[in-house]
C-alpha cells in the first residue's frame, strides 16, 4: 500500500478539520497516512492580534526532504488573496533541492482550501497549489463529479472539480460541514487509490 501525507497549514482551525477527513478517506484504502503542518511563519504578535488559534492537531513537517518518503501528497492551505498561504508557500520555496534530484517525479499529488465565502478564491487558490505540485512532478488527483455532493444549490458548501474546499465565512464561524467533509474525505480516497497503483509499483523498481 502507499504512503500518503496531507501536508497543511491553518489559521484558525478549518483546515486541520479538513486535513483529518482528506487522511480519513486516504486510510480507508489501506495506506499508510501521516498528517503534518507547515511551520508558522507569522510574527507572534501578528498571530495573537489576528485571533489565530494555536494549532496542536498534529506535528510540524519541519525538514522538507522528508517529502520524498512519501508515494502521495495532499496540500491545503487557506487563500492568502487568490492563492496560497505564505507559510505554505514558504515551506515549498525550501524544497528547491526536492524538486533539483526528481524526489517527487511519479508520484501522486492533490490540493484543498478553505475560503471565507463562496467566491473568495477558492479556485485560484487550489490552482497555486497545483502549479507547485505540477513543477516538482506529481500527478494531480483533483475532486472529481464521482462525488455528487459538490452539485446543487440546497445549501452553502464548497467543492471544486479541482480539489475539496471549505467556506469559513468572514469571521471564521462556520465550520466545515459534512458535505465538504465527506468530498475531502474522497478526494484522499481517490489520490491514495492512485498511489497504489503507479506510485507504489516505481517507488518498488527503484529501490529493487
Amino acid at each position: 500500500m502507499s504512503k500518503i501525507l496531507v501536508l497543511y497549514y491553518s489559521s484558525y482551525g478549518h483546515l486541520a478539520k479538513m486535513a483529518d477527513a482528506v487522511a480519513e478517506g486516504a486510510r480507508s484504502t489501506g495506506a499508510v497516512v501521516d498528517v503534518r503542518r507547515v511551520p508558522e511563519t507569522a510574527p507572534f504578535e501578528v498571530a495573537q492580534a489576528a485571533g489565530f488559534v494555536a494549532d496542536h492537531s498534529h506535528p510540524v513537517l519541519e525538514d522538507v526532504n522528508e517529502l520524498a518518503n512519501y508515494d502521495g501528497i495532499l496540500v491545503g492551505s487557506p487563500t492568502r488573496f487568490g492563492r496560497m498561504s505564505s507559510q505554505m508557500a514558504s515551506f515549498w520555496d525550501r524544497a528547491g533541492g526536492v524538486w533539483y534530484q526528481g524526489l517527487l517525479n511519479g508520484k501522486v499529488g492533490g490540493a484543498f482550501t478553505s475560503t471565507a465565502t463562496q467566491h473568495g478564491g477558492q479556485e485560484t487558490t487550489l490552482f497555486s497549489i497545483i502549479t507547485n505540485l505540477l513543477h516538482f512532478g506529481l500527478t494531480v488527483v483533483g475532486l472529481d463529479y464521482g462525488f455528487q455532493g459538490q452539485g446543487g444549490v440546497n445549501e452553502v458548501k464548497g467543492g471544486s472539480p479541482y480539489g475539496a474546499t471549505t467556506i469559513a465565512d468572514g469571521d471564521g464561524s462556520r465550520q466545515p460541514s459534512e458535505v465538504e467533509l465527506e468530498g475531502a474525505r474522497y478526494q484522499g480516497r481517490k489520490v491514495a487509490e492512485l498511489a497504489n497503483k503507479i506510485a507504489v509499483p516505481n517507488r518498488e523498481t527503484e529501490t529493487a
